[in-house]
Protein backbone atom coordinates (compact mmCIF):
# COMPACT_ATOMS: atom_id res chain seq x y z
CA UNK A 1 0.00 0.00 0.00
CA UNK A 2 1.45 3.44 -1.11
CA UNK A 3 0.59 6.36 1.15
CA UNK A 4 -0.44 9.68 -1.05
CA UNK A 5 0.03 13.05 0.93
CA UNK A 6 -0.35 15.74 -2.14
CA UNK A 7 -2.96 16.20 -4.67
CA UNK A 8 -0.22 16.43 -7.72
CA UNK A 9 1.01 12.69 -6.68
CA UNK A 10 -2.58 11.00 -6.70
CA UNK A 11 -3.48 12.84 -10.42
CA UNK A 12 -0.53 11.76 -11.42
CA UNK A 13 -0.41 8.44 -9.92
CA UNK A 14 -3.78 7.99 -11.22
CA UNK A 15 -3.30 9.15 -14.78
CA UNK A 16 -0.57 6.33 -15.27
CA UNK A 17 -3.20 3.69 -13.58
CA UNK A 18 -5.85 5.33 -16.36
CA UNK A 19 -3.57 5.02 -19.39
CA UNK A 20 -2.82 1.14 -18.51
CA UNK A 21 -6.30 0.70 -18.25
CA UNK A 22 -7.31 0.33 -14.28
CA UNK A 23 -10.79 1.12 -12.80
CA UNK A 24 -10.85 3.18 -10.37
CA UNK A 25 -12.73 3.19 -7.14
CA UNK A 26 -12.65 5.64 -4.44
CA UNK A 27 -13.83 5.25 -0.99
CA UNK A 28 -14.17 8.79 0.50
CA UNK A 29 -13.05 8.15 4.65
CA UNK A 30 -12.63 10.88 7.87
CA UNK A 31 -10.36 7.71 9.01
CA UNK A 32 -10.72 5.99 12.48
CA UNK A 33 -11.42 3.28 10.19
CA UNK A 34 -14.13 0.55 12.18
CA UNK A 35 -15.61 -2.42 10.25
CA UNK A 36 -18.13 -0.49 8.33
CA UNK A 37 -15.21 1.79 6.80
CA UNK A 38 -13.84 -1.98 5.89
CA UNK A 39 -16.69 -3.44 4.85
CA UNK A 40 -16.38 -0.48 2.32
CA UNK A 41 -12.49 -1.04 1.32
CA UNK A 42 -13.74 -5.04 0.42
CA UNK A 43 -16.80 -3.86 -0.81
CA UNK A 44 -14.42 -1.14 -3.42
CA UNK A 45 -12.05 -3.91 -3.96
CA UNK A 46 -14.54 -5.78 -5.84
CA UNK A 47 -15.57 -3.17 -8.16
CA UNK A 48 -12.50 -2.21 -9.98
CA UNK A 49 -8.75 -2.86 -10.11
CA UNK A 50 -7.08 0.00 -8.01
CA UNK A 51 -8.34 1.00 -4.75
CA UNK A 52 -8.26 4.53 -3.24
CA UNK A 53 -9.05 5.43 0.11
CA UNK A 54 -9.58 9.02 1.24
CA UNK A 55 -8.18 9.95 5.10
CA UNK A 56 -9.04 13.77 5.21
CA UNK A 57 -11.10 15.02 8.42
CA UNK A 58 -12.47 17.23 6.58
CA UNK A 59 -13.03 20.85 8.79
CA UNK A 60 -15.29 22.57 6.50
CA UNK A 61 -18.38 20.26 7.20
CA UNK A 62 -17.80 20.52 10.75
CA UNK A 63 -20.14 23.45 12.68
CA UNK A 64 -18.42 25.80 15.29
CA UNK A 65 -19.50 23.39 17.90
CA UNK A 66 -19.16 20.18 16.99
CA UNK A 67 -16.52 17.76 17.18
CA UNK A 68 -13.36 18.70 14.54
CA UNK A 69 -10.68 19.26 17.26
CA UNK A 70 -11.45 16.01 19.47
CA UNK A 71 -12.63 13.97 16.16
CA UNK A 72 -10.39 10.11 16.44
CA UNK A 73 -7.46 10.24 14.71
CA UNK A 74 -5.69 6.88 15.01
CA UNK A 75 -3.33 7.34 11.89
CA UNK A 76 -1.12 3.91 12.35
CA UNK A 77 -4.08 1.96 13.00
CA UNK A 78 -5.72 3.36 9.98
CA UNK A 79 -3.33 2.50 8.19
CA UNK A 80 -2.43 -1.25 9.04
CA UNK A 81 -6.27 -1.64 8.53
CA UNK A 82 -6.38 -0.20 5.01
CA UNK A 83 -3.34 -2.25 4.43
CA UNK A 84 -5.28 -5.13 5.78
CA UNK A 85 -7.98 -4.67 3.52
CA UNK A 86 -5.87 -4.49 0.38
CA UNK A 87 -6.33 -0.74 -0.47
CA UNK A 88 -3.66 0.23 -3.38
CA UNK A 89 -3.53 4.09 -2.27
CA UNK A 90 -4.34 5.75 1.34
CA UNK A 91 -4.39 9.80 0.52
CA UNK A 92 -3.70 11.31 3.38
CA UNK A 93 -3.76 15.18 2.14
CA UNK A 94 -3.05 17.93 4.89
CA UNK A 95 -6.17 20.88 5.18
CA UNK A 96 -3.45 23.14 3.46
CA UNK A 97 -3.33 21.07 0.53
CA UNK A 98 -6.74 20.78 0.36
CA UNK A 99 -7.84 24.22 1.52
CA UNK A 100 -5.80 27.27 0.49
CA UNK A 101 -5.65 30.56 2.64
CA UNK A 102 -7.68 31.89 -0.08
CA UNK A 103 -9.67 28.63 -1.12
CA UNK A 104 -13.37 30.79 -1.55
CA UNK A 105 -15.57 28.23 -3.26
CA UNK A 106 -18.36 26.29 -2.32
CA UNK A 107 -20.47 23.56 -4.18
CA UNK A 108 -23.84 23.15 -2.59
CA UNK A 109 -26.98 20.68 -3.28
CA UNK A 110 -29.91 23.00 -2.41
CA UNK A 111 -33.15 20.75 -1.95
CA UNK A 112 -32.00 17.40 -0.94
CA UNK A 113 -29.71 18.29 2.08
CA UNK A 114 -32.21 20.37 3.47
CA UNK A 115 -34.41 19.20 6.53
CA UNK A 116 -33.21 15.99 8.85
CA UNK A 117 -28.92 16.69 9.28
CA UNK A 118 -29.91 19.79 7.00
CA UNK A 119 -31.62 21.64 9.97
CA UNK A 120 -29.52 20.49 12.32
CA UNK A 121 -26.08 21.39 10.83
CA UNK A 122 -26.33 24.00 8.70
CA UNK A 123 -23.27 23.95 5.87
CA UNK A 124 -22.25 20.29 7.04
CA UNK A 125 -23.41 19.29 3.49
CA UNK A 126 -21.78 22.16 1.31
CA UNK A 127 -18.61 20.86 3.34
CA UNK A 128 -19.37 17.08 1.82
CA UNK A 129 -20.39 18.36 -1.36
CA UNK A 130 -17.48 20.57 -1.47
CA UNK A 131 -14.95 18.22 -0.31
CA UNK A 132 -16.50 15.33 -2.61
CA UNK A 133 -15.84 17.65 -5.74
CA UNK A 134 -12.59 17.90 -4.92
CA UNK A 135 -11.73 14.51 -4.19
CA UNK A 136 -13.61 13.18 -7.71
CA UNK A 137 -11.12 15.72 -9.64
CA UNK A 138 -8.20 14.75 -7.73
CA UNK A 139 -8.89 10.90 -7.94
CA UNK A 140 -11.03 10.72 -11.09
CA UNK A 141 -12.51 7.57 -9.66
CA UNK A 142 -14.90 5.43 -11.97
CA UNK A 143 -16.82 4.22 -9.14
CA UNK A 144 -16.77 5.86 -5.25
CA UNK A 145 -18.51 4.16 -2.57
CA UNK A 146 -20.30 5.20 0.52
CA UNK A 147 -21.96 3.83 3.47
CA UNK A 148 -25.69 4.04 3.64
CA UNK A 149 -25.76 4.64 7.52
CA UNK A 150 -25.01 8.36 6.23
CA UNK A 151 -28.41 8.46 3.89
CA UNK A 152 -29.20 11.93 3.54
CA UNK A 153 -25.46 12.32 2.68
CA UNK A 154 -25.86 9.47 0.08
CA UNK A 155 -28.87 11.44 -1.40
CA UNK A 156 -26.67 14.60 -1.60
CA UNK A 157 -23.72 12.98 -3.73
CA UNK A 158 -25.77 11.30 -5.87
CA UNK A 159 -27.57 14.22 -6.83
CA UNK A 160 -24.44 15.92 -6.91
CA UNK A 161 -23.03 13.57 -9.35
CA UNK A 162 -26.36 13.88 -11.69
CA UNK A 163 -26.20 17.20 -11.77
CA UNK A 164 -23.04 18.09 -12.59
CA UNK A 165 -22.23 15.44 -14.94
CA UNK A 166 -18.98 13.85 -12.45
CA UNK A 167 -19.05 10.42 -14.27
CA UNK A 168 -18.73 8.40 -11.50
CA UNK A 169 -21.21 5.22 -10.61
CA UNK A 170 -22.31 5.87 -6.62
CA UNK A 171 -22.05 2.50 -5.00
CA UNK A 172 -24.03 2.36 -1.90
CA UNK A 173 -23.06 -0.45 0.44
CA UNK A 174 -25.20 -1.26 3.73
CA UNK A 175 -25.05 -0.34 6.94
CA UNK A 176 -22.89 -2.62 9.42
CA UNK A 177 -23.78 -2.95 13.02
CA UNK A 178 -22.42 -4.40 16.05
CA UNK A 179 -24.09 -7.97 17.03
CA UNK A 180 -26.60 -6.07 19.33
CA UNK A 181 -27.88 -3.91 16.29
CA UNK A 182 -26.21 -0.38 17.40
CA UNK A 183 -24.92 0.98 13.23
CA UNK A 184 -20.99 1.07 13.77
CA UNK A 185 -19.81 4.68 14.00
CA UNK A 186 -16.63 6.62 14.52
CA UNK A 187 -18.40 8.55 17.25
CA UNK A 188 -19.42 5.37 19.19
CA UNK A 189 -16.01 5.96 20.60
CA UNK A 190 -17.35 8.94 22.44
CA UNK A 191 -20.15 6.90 24.25
CA UNK A 192 -19.34 5.20 27.83
CA UNK A 193 -20.52 2.22 29.16
CA UNK A 194 -23.73 3.22 30.25
CA UNK A 195 -24.26 5.29 27.23
CA UNK A 196 -23.67 2.55 24.51
CA UNK A 197 -26.15 0.34 25.93
CA UNK A 198 -29.04 3.80 25.71
CA UNK A 199 -27.84 4.08 22.32
CA UNK A 200 -29.06 0.45 21.07
CA UNK A 201 -32.78 2.59 21.41
CA UNK A 202 -32.12 3.58 18.02
CA UNK A 203 -31.93 0.29 16.58
CA UNK A 204 -34.48 -0.97 18.48
CA UNK A 205 -36.87 1.55 17.47
CA UNK A 206 -36.07 1.05 13.96
CA UNK A 207 -36.60 -2.73 14.47
CA UNK A 208 -40.30 -2.26 16.70
CA UNK A 209 -41.30 0.53 13.34
CA UNK A 210 -40.50 -1.96 10.77
CA UNK A 211 -42.07 -5.18 13.13
CA UNK A 212 -45.21 -2.51 13.28
CA UNK A 213 -45.51 -2.03 9.32
CA UNK A 214 -45.68 -5.81 9.01
CA UNK A 215 -48.01 -6.62 11.19
CA UNK A 216 -50.34 -4.37 9.20
CA UNK A 217 -53.15 -5.47 6.51
CA UNK A 218 -52.98 -1.57 4.94
CA UNK A 219 -50.42 0.62 4.61
CA UNK A 220 -50.26 2.40 8.54
CA UNK A 221 -49.99 6.58 8.15
CA UNK A 222 -46.40 7.64 9.33
CA UNK A 223 -47.51 9.24 12.06
CA UNK A 224 -48.87 5.66 13.62
CA UNK A 225 -45.31 4.20 12.57
CA UNK A 226 -43.51 6.94 14.12
CA UNK A 227 -45.26 6.78 17.66
CA UNK A 228 -44.41 3.01 17.68
CA UNK A 229 -40.54 4.50 17.36
CA UNK A 230 -40.75 7.36 19.55
CA UNK A 231 -42.34 4.92 22.41
CA UNK A 232 -38.71 3.13 22.01
CA UNK A 233 -37.26 6.16 22.61
CA UNK A 234 -39.10 6.85 25.70
CA UNK A 235 -38.32 4.18 27.30
CA UNK A 236 -34.75 4.43 27.18
CA UNK A 237 -35.33 8.34 28.76
CA UNK A 238 -34.22 9.36 25.03
CA UNK A 239 -35.69 11.70 22.74
CA UNK A 240 -35.07 12.74 18.66
CA UNK A 241 -33.44 15.02 17.54
CA UNK A 242 -35.65 14.55 14.15
CA UNK A 243 -37.45 10.97 13.64
CA UNK A 244 -39.39 10.97 10.22
CA UNK A 245 -40.67 8.70 7.98
CA UNK A 246 -39.26 9.92 3.98
CA UNK A 247 -39.53 8.20 0.66
CA UNK A 248 -36.07 7.39 0.52
CA UNK A 249 -35.09 8.68 -3.36
CA UNK A 250 -36.38 12.80 -2.91
CA UNK A 251 -36.04 12.26 1.36
CA UNK A 252 -40.11 14.10 1.15
CA UNK A 253 -41.63 13.54 3.99
CA UNK A 254 -44.31 10.26 3.94
CA UNK A 255 -47.65 10.83 4.90
CA UNK A 256 -48.23 7.02 4.89
CA UNK A 257 -45.74 4.06 4.72
CA UNK A 258 -45.55 2.29 0.96
CA UNK A 259 -42.87 0.48 -0.39
CA UNK A 260 -39.28 2.45 -0.77
CA UNK A 261 -40.78 4.23 2.52
CA UNK A 262 -37.43 5.20 5.24
CA UNK A 263 -37.23 6.07 8.75
CA UNK A 264 -34.57 8.05 9.41
CA UNK A 265 -33.59 9.20 13.06
CA UNK A 266 -30.84 10.83 14.80
CA UNK A 267 -30.27 11.02 18.96
CA UNK A 268 -28.06 12.59 20.88
CA UNK A 269 -26.92 10.32 23.61
CA UNK A 270 -25.71 11.33 26.79
CA UNK A 271 -25.52 14.94 26.19
CA UNK A 272 -22.90 14.82 23.81
CA UNK A 273 -22.76 12.26 20.91
CA UNK A 274 -24.83 12.37 17.97
CA UNK A 275 -26.13 9.13 16.32
CA UNK A 276 -28.34 9.07 13.29
CA UNK A 277 -29.51 5.63 12.02
CA UNK A 278 -32.33 4.47 9.15
CA UNK A 279 -34.26 1.48 8.04
CA UNK A 280 -36.42 0.57 4.82
CA UNK A 281 -39.58 -0.15 6.96
CA UNK A 282 -41.24 -2.15 3.97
Amino acid sequence: MKIVTTKNELTSLVATWKADGEKIVLVPTMGCFHEGHQSLMRKGKTLGTKLVVSLFVNPIQFGPNEDLDSYPRPFEEDCRLAKKNGVDVLFCPEKNSMYSHNFQTQVSVSKVSQGLCGDKRPGHFDGVTTVVSKLFHICSPDIAVFGEKDFQQLAVIKQLVDDLDFGVKIVAHPIVREDDGLAMSSRNKYLSQDERKQALCLSKALAVAQQFVAKCHSPPSAAAVIGEAEAVLRQACCSAEYLKVVDQHTLRPCTEVTKGSIMVLAVVIGGHVRLIDNRILC
